[in-house]
């Protein structure tokens, strides 16, 4: 793929006020339509200091090749949009590829991984007022809760802030809870069933309104269960990249089927397959969504 990152240098020294223009003419969308099902491609990763995929720890770090990544991700037939920090969907605007794409604008990234603080997750992203500035389609939070760390209060505060200003935009904005814990000075997700239904419960009711709110969640051992928790659209993440391909898509394939759940929302899985083909994985998993 021929993309034209010189282009993107120059306007970002020179030209900077064009990325506005760009984003006031992009040809939009609508959140649901045709099967109402949806595929996004998320990639919001480096900006909270996790850049590793499998056995390779700086395997985000190129930018250029992120961006041809998603790129290729982005031209495939079904992919209906995109997850990202500005950095990155600015990129992409600049190249062309939001034509026609929802494109969801991550929150809170300020939970850096390894840090002291990690729980304390404020917005360092995307605010509401940037993505409604943008004309963007969608906001996304992480929520990650953990009964034993001050710093999940802020979290909790920021994100009720965040829920009510989407809800008052009418922006639909999805948040991705867990319940979380320290584990020898590392932040461990707890993915059993129970946790799960735990974080959702907590999510569900954040925000003076839940008209807008959707929920981004893990595929945990029984689905079903944890489906039954919440009345809220509902897209499955992909998590960490490990264990069997196959496998893991048959676990997508399972849970797509629940009723609430309205599709996938899946990144370095897919755009770091283990044999290097990120169109064959793409479009494997938009047949899983779409049919």
């Amino acid at each position: 793929m021929n993309l034209d990152f010189a282009k993107i240098r120059e306007t970002r020294a020179a030209h900077p006020e064009k990325i506005a223009e760009i984003y006031a003419s992009r040809k939009r969308r609508e959140v649901i339509q045709g099967d109402g099902r949806l595929f996004i491609i998320a990639a919001d990763h480096p900006a909270r200091n996790a850049l590793s995929v499998r056995k390779n720890p700086r395997a985000m770090e190129n930018r250029y090749d992120l961006i041809e990544r998603l790129a290729i991700a982005l031209s495939r037939p079904g992919v209906d949009g995109v997850l990202g920090t500005p950095d990155i969907i600015d990129d992409l605007a600049m190249l062309g590829c939001l034509e026609g794409k929802l494109v969801v604008g991550s929150l809170n990234r300020g939970g850096l991984r390894g840090a002291s603080f990690e729980m304390d997750d404020r917005i360092t992203g995307y605010d509401i007022n940037g993505i409604v500035r943008d004309k963007l389609d969608f906001a996304k939070m992480l929520n990650r809760v953990n009964l034993g760390d001050a710093g999940t209060s802020n979290m909790l505060e920021i994100s009720h802030k965040a829920v009510n200003e989407a809800a008052a935009a009418k922006l639909p904005i999805m948040l991705e809870p867990f319940m979380s814990e320290w584990v020898n000075g590392v932040i461990r997700n707890d993915l059993s069933t129970d946790a799960v239904i735990d974080s959702i419960s907590i999510a569900n009711g954040l925000g003076n309104s839940s008209a807008y709110t959707w929920m981004k969640l893990p595929v945990v051992e029984n689905m079903a269960r944890v489906m039954e928790s919440t009345t809220l659209p509902t897209l499955l993440l992909g998590g960490d990249p490990v264990g069997d391909p196959k496998e893991i898509f048959d676990s997508w394939a399972k849970a797509l089927v629940l009723p609430g759940v309205r599709g996938l929302v899946v990144g370095r899985s897919l755009l770091y397959p283990q044999d290097g083909n990120v169109a064959v994985a793409i479009d494997t998993a938009v047949k899983l969504v779409h049919g």
